[in-house]
């Protein structure tokens, strides 16, 4: 009997007792550096070599677990490639990012973290023919002595980047796990990874590929191969393993990975692997506090060709149940989530109490202030919250946050120079979603300062009302009033306030001083520096528009006029398109000063005032607002028959309530719209009508359309001959069409009945060219189409001689 068959027979004696084997048996040790915890392959043998034939002869290399580096494993981090300096087996004991993959070269798995890993292989690949490089490591597992019913398991996982090679699926680049007693493969517990093919062509069955957990990276493969795609590297992320070998009490076995290239050649292989330092039986992975109502994931690392069971609590529910993961939506109640897994050589149960937590609620923030810069404390609170505070959060300019590792439910924020902004981070347990409040702000009011006043002192005239005024720059806050002081002691307040920051001077009689206040939020206030008055023996000019203003229509003239009461000379500083101004003295008060204007646009037109003994000058502004010209089109002129209703229509640039008049008034069913019906007997040959439009304000404008009446029937005209000489006569061949209410086409044709002028347009005509280019003299053929306006159809033809 065969040791494979021998090995069978004694699993089959053991599964047939059928033992549940759980994960609360007694601690037990796992064997040393199983998980590569000190950094080395220290106690695991190692081997790398190369196929040298497709009946998988190898070469290999050893290297023991009796002698140190370069030859045997202690303390070895790392091997090279059979025949190369590139590492084919190696240690990892920081995380990393695999290049191809996106995922981690260290994993994380539903809460537990592994500690260290080994990369076996490389992106090498062999030259040649029938060669493919190998590489493994093996650990030789003395099992504890014990009952037999007690779990004594061994749990990796691992990860994969392989190049799909298109070959059949015993060929492919592959990695593998290998459990073995005696020599004899233990198959439930020895899987092996590989893309997987199918057809005559050894195509990549990428459907079956997704389902066992493979992605195409989108990083192309580093060896060029001709015509193969470039972007043939499949991978698969971290999944877990485990496999039970409490059969073998008192026993050695045998633990080997693996990762093969392609036995022809020319396509890499290389895993990861990683292993748990603990050796006690099924564990479920995930939280033992779960968040009701929110999602929660629990797994067990997977058993090959296992059947799976879950149960937990009653009133949870069921999100997923697939395989060796489970995904739940908890309940109010807590409870035990078990799982059972059983292949032909296993039967692992574990089970894992899971209390659960209501919902996370963010509460709310109180305390939201204003202060002034630096020297400032504010308190904000967080009430009703449910959760702990897992720190805070702060920001200055609303998208980046800063934390601040406190978990008080209140926050003093002091010394503040920013506007900032907080809030609170909470969690209720573990399990349930991390929250955060809303915001509180604390706003942050710069230092007062007061400013200064431009100019710092100034003269006005008696009763000077106008064209004096003090500008407040250099300030930081806002204006809160002005104030005025006749002895720079006391103050008094403007009533109404004055918060601009331009005080006009008005109507002051004694020298005065004045000052603004102004305040930076809620900062102290602070008063700006100071503007002395002064007043000088002489009258302010005085004038009085009469009217300030003028709206004009397009090259119509208007009269500007002042009565002036105080001043004794003026002149006029705008004399664009100002006629008769009258610059000079005034020889007596009140005097009235007029000029005519004719701007032909809105303008500004200034009089400045001069007062005798007052150095301080009157400017009066008058606004000419000037209206655009009045475009007014009455259409192109047309030809009809006798008694054929004619539709005028006029249109203006400007729409707005315009008036319409049209003369004269024979024939026309209405003169004051902008779309008579004109209708003519045989009494004249022609008729020009004149269409006037006046807009609301008065403004006007004009056009004319002349009307040619016909004694004929309905006719389209075409001249016999025309002369394109640009001597400016007879220059364009026209159809004219006469009583045509719509009118279809005008179509010159060659002798050979090449197309050379087309258009719908009866006002645009043929200039004897085709593509530009000038057709000789001769006899060309015409059509044209129209429509009277009874709706019949006139169609004429004939021919039109070209002469040059």
């Amino acid at each position: 009997m065969s040791k494979t068959k021998l090995l069978s027979g004694l699993l089959a004696v053991i599964v047939s007792v059928f033992i549940v084997i759980t994960a609360k048996a007694q601690a037990q040790s796992c064997p040393e550096n199983i998980n590569f915890s000190n950094g080395t392959l220290t106690h695991w043998s190692a081997y790398t070599g190369n196929f040298t034939n497709p009946n998988g002869s190898k070469t290999i290399s050893t290297y023991d677990t009796a002698s140190p580096a370069p030859t045997g494993t202690i303390g070895a981090v790392s091997i090279n490639e059979s025949g190369y300096s590139v590492y084919g087996i190696q240690v990892s004991a920081s995380n990393a990012v695999d290049p191809f993959g996106g995922f981690p070269t260290i994993p994380t798995i539903n809460g537990f973290h592994y500690s260290n890993s080994v990369i076996l292989g490389s992106t090498t690949v062999a030259p040649g023919s029938n060669r493919g490089l190998i590489r493994g490591i093996s650990y030789t597992i003395t099992v504890p002595a014990g009952n037999s019913g007690t779990p004594y398991t061994m749990t990796y996982a691992y990860a994969m980047v392989l190049e799909n090679g298109s070959h059949a699926s015993n060929q492919q680049p592959l990695a593998k796990a290998t459990l073995t007693y005696q020599d004899s493969v233990f198959e439930c517990a020895s899987p092996s990874y590989f893309l997987p093919t199918s057809g005559a062509g050894n195509v990549l069955d990428a459907a079956a590929a997704a389902q066992q957990g493979f992605k195409l990276s989108p990083v192309a493969s580093p060896n060029s191969i001709q015509q193969e795609n470039p972007y043939r590297v499949w991978t698969k992320s971290w999944t877990e393993v485990t496999f039970d070998l409490s059969a073998f009490r008192g026993k050695q076995v045998v633990l080997t990975f693996e990762a093969d290239n392609c036995i022809p050649g020319g396509h890499f292989s290389y895993a990861y692997f990683a292993l748990r330092n603990d050796c006690n039986g099924l564990t479920i992975s995930g939280p033992s506090s779960a968040c009701s109502n929110g999602i929660v994931t629990y797994s067990v690392p997977a058993l090959a060709n296992a059947n799976y069971l879950w149960t937990w609590p009653a009133s949870w529910t069921k999100i997923l149940d697939s395989a060796n993961i489970l995904q739940l939506m908890p309940g109010a109640q807590s409870g035990t989530i078990t799982a059972k897994e059983t292949n032909s050589c296993a039967n692992l149960q574990a089970s894992l109490d899971v209390a659960t937590t209501l919902p996370t609620i963010p509460g709310k923030l109180s305390g939201s202030n204003s202060v002034c810069t630096k020297n400032n404390s504010s308190t904000i609170s967080l009430s009703g919250n449910r959760g702990s505070v897992l720190n805070w959060l702060s920001t200055t300019d609303g998208t980046n946050w800063n934390i601040i590792p406190e978990t008080d439910t209140f926050l003093v924020a002091s010394n503040l120079t920013t506007t900032t902004s907080y809030k609170a981070v909470i969690q209720n347990g573990a399990s349930c979603a991390i929250d955060s409040s809303n915001i509180a702000i604390i706003k942050v009011s710069p230092t007062t300062v007061g400013g200064s006043l431009s100019p710092a002192s100034l003269t006005i005239c008696k009763g000077q009302n106008k064209g004096a005024a003090i500008t407040l720059t250099g300030n930081t806050g806002a204006v809160l009033n002005w104030q005025y002081s006749t002895d720079s002691v006391n103050w008094v307040n403007f009533n109404p306030f004055k918060t601009d920051s331009v005080f006009e001077i008005n109507s002051v009689d004694t020298p005065t001083v004045f000052r603004a206040i102004v305040q930076s939020g809620v900062c102290p206030s602070d008063t700006s520096r100071l503007s002395l008055v002064n007043i000088e023996n002489a009258y302010f000019p005085q004038a009085v528009l009469k009217p300030d203003s003028l709206a004009l229509c397009f090259d119509q003239k208007g009269t500007l006029q002042a009565d002036i009461t105080i001043g004794t000379s003026y002149k006029w500083l705008t004399t664009n398109s100002l006629y008769d101004p009258n610059n000079g003295n005034i020889p007596y008060t009140p005097y009235t000063v007029s000029a005519l204007v004719a701007p032909s646009r809105s303008s500004n037109y200034i009089l400045s005032v001069q007062n005798a003994g007052c150095q301080n000058i009157l400017l009066d502004t008058f606004h000419v607002k000037v209206f655009p010209p009045l475009i007014v089109s009455a259409g192109p002129d047309t030809s009809i028959v006798v008694d054929q209703p004619l539709q005028l229509f006029a249109t203006a640039s400007d729409t707005a309530d315009l008036a319409y008049l049209w003369t004269p008034a024979y024939g026309l069913n209405n003169t004051t719209i902008n779309n008579p019906i004109s209708t003519l007997g045989p009494l004249l040959d022609s008729i020009t009508y004149q269409v006037i439009a006046t807009s609301s304000f008065g403004c006007t404008g004009s056009a004319s359309k002349k009307i040619t009446i016909y004694k004929t029937a309905p006719d389209i005209f075409v001249p016999s001959a025309f002369t394109p000489n640009n001597d400016g006569r007879n220059d364009v061949l026209k159809a004219i069409p006469v009583g045509i209410a719509k009118f279809n086409y005008l179509k010159i044709f060659n002798r050979w009945g090449q197309l050379l002028f087309n258009t719908i347009d009866a006002y645009r005509g043929w200039d004897g060219t085709a593509n530009g280019a000038q057709q000789p003299s001769g006899t060309y053929v015409f059509i044209t189409e129209g429509i009277d306006f009874l709706g019949k159809s006139i169609f004429r033809k004939g021919t039109i001689v070209l002469i040059r």
